[in-house]
């Protein structure tokens, strides 16, 4: 028996077409939450940016995985789970930025920022909807608390960019940037302890997503789904692929799984 279900945003929830969740989807969640079913978020997203550019404050979430898992807490802000990147990644990554010219974001517990803006940074922010970030020194996460960056580089890149950062892990949703995490971070991690903050086993979970930072989410859960418009590798190991967040994906797995 399904006792929580964890949502995706971007791609899932919210179209990138109407940066809306549709009224059929609000519905399903809503009939789930009378049947006691437990309704989680689990974004790349930062708490402060998860309600902007969309309607997803019409949501009322039980819980909160943002961050890549990063960063969990509950309805009533009570962390479960944080985990930051160590400073000595950092260090070298700035360093390693700054000679290169790289475009990269930071994202703090309080706040994000940039080094700089380019057209890249521009399409991401247009496609789900969302305003530019602070522009500063990056030279300030040495002394901060940084949980994920989003360097804007080339696949090709990749491997380059993540030497100078041994001890974190990336993951792509889109062909312009990744989010780099610490290594053995993701959604599935927190997931897990949200698991054991409620008492849920695996198979009282089920997991929506669309993207790369999904992957290791839809293989945790006990029923891991794909929307239709998934990258070609989240659909593999997913248990099963419902149609696209623009043809209510989500309510159509909903049904299927006679979960409403």
């Amino acid at each position: 028996m399904i006792k929580a279900v964890f949502f995706d945003v971007d791609g899932t929830l919210v179209s990138f077409k109407t940066h809306k969740v549709s009224q059929g989807t609000l519905d399903a969640i809503k009939q789930m939450q009378a049947k006691n079913i437990k309704v989680f978020v689990a974004t790349g997203r930062h708490p402060s940016i998860l309600y902007l550019g969309n309607n997803v404050d019409e949501i009322k979430f039980d819980g909160f995985v943002t961050l890549n898992g990063q960063y969990c807490f509950t309805d009533k802000n009570e962390v479960i789970y944080e985990k930051h990147i160590c400073k000595e990644d950092i260090e070298s990554i700035v360093k390693f930025i700054k000679e290169n010219d790289i475009t990269c974001g930071f994202v703090e517990d309080k706040e994000m920022y940039l080094n700089q803006i380019t057209d890249s940074v521009r399409n991401v922010l247009n496609s789900v909807n969302l305003p530019i970030p602070l522009i500063t020194d990056i030279s300030r996460a040495i002394h901060g608390k940084v949980f994920q960056l989003n360097p804007y580089i080339p696949v090709d890149f990749q491997d380059k960019f993540m030497e100078a950062m041994p001890n974190c892990e990336a993951t792509r949703w889109s062909p312009l940037f990744i989010d780099v995490i610490p290594a053995g971070g993701g959604k599935h991690v927190a997931i897990e302890k949200i698991m054991d903050y409620y008492g849920y086993s695996r198979d009282e979970i089920m997991a929506f997503g669309d993207g790369g930072n999904d992957k290791t989410m839809i293989m945790a859960a006990g029923i891991g789904i794909a929307m239709g418009n998934a990258n070609e590798d989240v659909k593999e190991v997913a248990d099963y692929v419902t149609a696209s967040v623009d043809d209510e994906g989500v309510v159509k797995a909903l049904k299927y799984f006679n979960i409403i």
